[in-house]
């Protein structure tokens, strides 16, 4: 089950979720997701929890030149 929330970008981020594939913002709204759910019930500190979403990520295939190369495509 899924909630629409409303979260506000800058104009140019909003820009390239709204004009990528449909496939390319399901992936964005699942690490959303998980960010959100790790950064709202966790004690620890926002940069250690990033530091773990980011290496489960590369783990997952999701290395940083590849986000650049998503994030970049037009």
């Amino acid at each position: 089950m899924t909630t629409t929330i409303t979260i506000s970008l800058d104009t140019d981020t909003a820009r390239l979720y709204r004009q990528a594939p449909a496939d390319l913002q399901r992936k964005v709204q699942l690490l959303l997701n998980i960010w959100l759910r790790e950064l709202m019930v966790s004690p620890r500190p926002l940069q250690v929890i990033m530091d773990e979403i980011s290496q489960k990520a590369e783990e997952r295939g999701l290395t940083s030149e590849v986000l650049e190369s998503l994030l970049n495509a037009e």
